[in-house]
């Protein structure tokens, strides 16, 4: 498989995923093929990665897909879980503005030939690589994700019918745990995205600078 495929299939796995939480505890096959199907919706993200490396198949097409991959999953994820009642409205509309920013960065810095997260990077300082780039970083930021979506999704399914399983203080501290997980990784993707901010103004200011082309009008009278 080339990479944009392992991507795609990415994409793919957390829209399933997210069918079958829909399905409500109908089937705990389903919710145990939703854990399954989240997990490879994160696992894969470092797949596509490792096959981009491996076969030298890296393009600045496949560092903007990977990214578009990771906005997809987030913004599914979260959404699907704020509109079921779990976490706030606000969580998923974090991660849109927060996406939404850094992508443009990035897509100026792509016109540069700056994209992805090796030596062309639109990151030069050591702590932006560090913070952003590092496969500690990012491999610490797929791993809390997973956990908590997977988690959420553990609770939507057993939302229905725990109330004869577990007492009020009992349902009330999964519900903090959840919202701790939620808290901890909204808090990560911000951290992470203040170094693509502080370093994208150069691109930002570079477009600015650039002339713009005139166009001729010929009026006729």
């Amino acid at each position: 498989m080339t990479p944009n495929q392992v991507t795609a299939l990415r994409i793919f796995s957390a829209f399933a995923a997210v069918a079958l939480f829909a399905l409500h505890g109908a089937a705990r096959s389903a919710d145990l093929a939703a854990i399954f199907l989240t997990i490879a919706a994160i696992a894969l993200d470092g797949v596509d990665g490792y096959i981009a490396r491996k076969r030298g198949m890296a393009t600045s097409l496949g560092a903007q897909f990977d990214i578009l991959g990771d906005r997809v999953v987030e913004n599914l994820f979260f959404t699907f879980f704020a509109v079921s009642g779990l976490i706030s409205l606000w969580v998923p509309v974090l991660f849109f503005v927060r996406g939404t920013l850094t992508d443009f960065l990035r897509s100026l810095a792509a016109k540069t030939g700056r994209s992805g997260f090796g030596r062309e990077s639109m990151l030069e300082t050591w702590w932006g690589r560090n913070f952003v780039a590092s496969r500690t970083s990012r491999a610490a930021y797929a791993t809390l994700k997973c956990v908590c979506f997977c988690y959420l999704g553990l609770l939507f399914s057993v939302r229905g019918w725990w109330e004869s399983w577990f007492a009020e203080s009992a349902r009330s501290g999964l519900l903090l745990v959840g919202q701790i997980l939620v808290a901890s990784t909204a808090a990560f993707c911000v951290i992470r995205a203040i170094p693509v901010l502080c370093e994208g103004q150069r691109f930002l200011t570079m477009a600015e600078s650039k002339p713009r082309a005139t166009v001729a009008v010929r009026v006729t009278r």
